[in-house]
C-alpha cells in the first residue's frame, strides 16, 4: 500500500516547518512531498506532484489559498488522480473558526495546535480510506467526485466568508471607470445592468450589454456585496447575472459554456460550479 502524500502551502517558513513537524507526530505515514510559500507555486507543484492532501494557508502573498484551490479544482487531472483532500491553514479568528465548524470544514490553526491537528488527520485518514480509486471513475464522474466537489465548495464558502461578522446590503450601483480611459471620470453603473464581472490582472471588468468598465475591488471582496440570488459565480474569475443567461452549452469535452443576452462571447463554467446547471 502506498504512503499518503501531502503538499503544504504556507508563506511563513517557521510555521510551515512547525506544521510539518506536528504532522510527522500525528500521522507518521504521511509523506510531505513539498512546501511552498505562495498560491501560484501551490498550484504548479500540486499539479506536478498530485498529492492526496493539500494544506493551504488562506492568506498568502499574490494568489491566496482560496484562489489556488479554485484553480486546482478546475485544472486537476481526474484521469490521473482523485481530487485531493483540502485543509485550510488560518490564524485564529473567531468568525472563521465558527464558519469552519458550522460547515464541518477541516482546518489547522496557526500556531499549530496538536489536538486540533490530530482531529484533522483522523478525518483525512478516514476520507482517504473510503476514496474510490481512479480506475473506478476514469472519466472524472460519479457520486464520489460530486461529493468531493461539494465539500470543496463548502470549504471555499466558509473560508471566504468566515472572517466577516455580517453581510452588507447588496450593492445597487458600482462606481467604475470606462475601460481604456485615464480613470478621471467615474461612472455610477446600476448593478442590475451588469451582465457579468470578470477578474483581469489588477482590475475587475464590469460588462454590460454595450459597455465595459473597470473597478479595482477584487472579485472575492465584491462577491459578498452582490445579491446571491441574482449573481452566481461560475468560474474562479467570473460572476454572472442569472437574468442575463440565455443558454448553456456543453462542448465535446463535456465542459459547460454560457451564452449571455447582449454579449457575443461565451463564458466557461468551471468544474466547481457545474452543479448549478445540473439539468444540462
Amino acid at each position: 500500500m502506498t504512503r499518503p502524500t501531502a503538499l503544504i502551502a504556507e508563506d511563513e517558513k517557521l510555521l510551515a516547518q512547525a506544521l510539518r513537524g506536528e504532522l510527522a507526530q500525528a500521522w507518521p505515514e504521511l509523506d510531505v512531498l513539498a512546501m511552498v510559500g505562495d498560491g501560484g507555486s501551490a498550484v504548479s507543484e500540486a499539479l506536478r506532484l498530485l498529492p492526496d492532501v493539500l494544506f493551504l494557508d488562506i492568506r498568502m502573498p499574490g494568489q491566496d489559498g482560496l484562489a489556488a484551490a479554485a484553480e486546482l479544482a478546475d485544472a486537476w487531472p481526474l484521469e490521473r488522480a482523485p481530487l485531493p483532500q483540502l485543509v485550510f491553514v488560518t490564524a485564529y479568528d473567531e468568525y472563521a473558526v465558527r464558519a469552519f465548524e458550522q460547515h464541518a470544514v477541516d482546518y489547522v490553526l496557526k500556531p499549530v495546535q496538536p489536538e486540533r491537528l490530530r482531529k484533522t488527520t483522523a478525518r483525512l485518514q478516514a476520507s482517504l480510506a473510503a476514496r474510490a480509486p481512479v480506475e473506478a471513475v476514469p472519466n472524472g464522474t460519479g457520486a464520489a467526485l460530486e461529493e468531493t466537489l461539494a465539500q470543496w465548495r463548502r470549504m471555499l464558502s466558509a473560508a471566504g466568508n468566515g472572517a466577516l461578522p455580517g453581510q452588507p446590503a447588496p450593492l445597487k450601483r458600482i462606481a467604475a471607470s470606462d475601460a481604456g480611459s485615464s480613470g478621471a471620470t467615474v461612472r455610477m453603473v446600476p448593478v442590475d445592468e451588469v451582465l457579468y464581472f470578470e477578474a483581469a490582472d489588477k482590475y475587475v471588468r464590469v460588462l454590460t450589454a454595450g459597455h465595459e468598465y473597470l473597478i479595482r475591488t477584487p472579485l472575492k471582496q465584491l462577491l459578498p456585496q452582490l445579491d446571491a440570488n441574482a449573481f452566481w459565480q461560475v468560474h474562479r474569475a467570473v460572476v454572472v447575472n442569472t437574468e442575463a443567461i440565455e443558454s448553456v452549452h456543453r462542448d465535446e469535452a463535456g465542459k459547460l459554456h454560457l451564452q449571455l443576452r447582449g454579449r457575443k462571447e461565451r463564458l466557461a463554467v468551471s468544474r466547481l460550479f457545474a452543479h448549478l446547471f445540473r439539468a444540462m
